[in-house]
Formats: C-alpha cells, sequence, structure tokens
C-alpha cells in the first residue's frame, strides 16, 4: 500500500485523472496506478530544453499507457540528443539509467533521472552563458 498526502490545493494525476486537495488529505493506494503530485507534473510551455522535453515526454509515457508509443518516440529523439551532447562522465551515466528504467517499463523510476538530466543541462547553459 502506498500512501500519499497532499497540501490543501495541491493536485495529483492518478491514472490520467487529475485530482485537487481540499484541505491536507491523505490517500492510500492499494493497487498499481500511475501517480504524479504536483511538483512532479510538467506543463507543456515549461518543456523549453531537451532535458526537459525528455521528462514531459516520460511523464505523458507514464500517464497516458493509450499514447505511450508515440510518447516513446519523442522520448528516444530526446535521449538521442542529449547522449550526444554530455560528455561529462555522470550525464552519461544518467542517460543510461534513464534508458534503462523506460526499456524496462518503469516510467516513474525514468522520470527521477529526467531529473538529473535536467540539472546537468541546466548547469552546462549555466556554465556557457557565463563564459
Amino acid at each position: 500500500m502506498l500512501r500519499i498526502t497532499l497540501r490543501d490545493g495541491e493536485k495529483a494525476i492518478v491514472n490520467g485523472a487529475v485530482l485537487r486537495a481540499v484541505g491536507r488529505t491523505q490517500i492510500a493506494v492499494e493497487n498499481q496506478v500511475s501517480i504524479l503530485r504536483g511538483r512532479e507534473v510538467m506543463q507543456p510551455e515549461e518543456a523549453t530544453t531537451t532535458a526537459r522535453q525528455l521528462y514531459f515526454s516520460t511523464m505523458l509515457a507514464y500517464i497516458d499507457p493509450a499514447g505511450r508509443a508515440g510518447h516513446q518516440d519523442a522520448i528516444i529523439r530526446s535521449i538521442g540528443t542529449l547522449v550526444t551532447v554530455m560528455a561529462a562522465p555522470e550525464a552519461r551515466a544518467a542517460c543510461l539509467a534513464f534508458a534503462h528504467d523506460v526499456a524496462q517499463g518503469d516510467y516513474y523510476k525514468a522520470l527521477a533521472a529526467a531529473r538529473e538530466l535536467i540539472a546537468f543541462e541546466t548547469a552546462a547553459l549555466d556554465s556557457v552563458q557565463a563564459a
């Protein structure tokens, strides 16, 4: 059983349905479902870089199993680009972890690796802008 706590007004997606907490809410999930809490949800306008597009496509593949094939095409394009441009060994390791998780069908776990890739990408872009 999985227990999640939502703050007043916080949103969560459960199997594609958007839920919003009214007051502090605890939910006990007793079977296998796809859940994203509000802070894990990325809006389309936030997918402004390759790593963010990867996260967004992975998020959609996780919550939209019916459209997963189309989302996987976008995932493959994005991870291919990131593998090509990321030189740091840690970033390449995150790419491999991400690819492994997606290959295993563990999209939720892949989202954690995608967040790492966003951090690597942000650091790289910041260092280029600072130069």
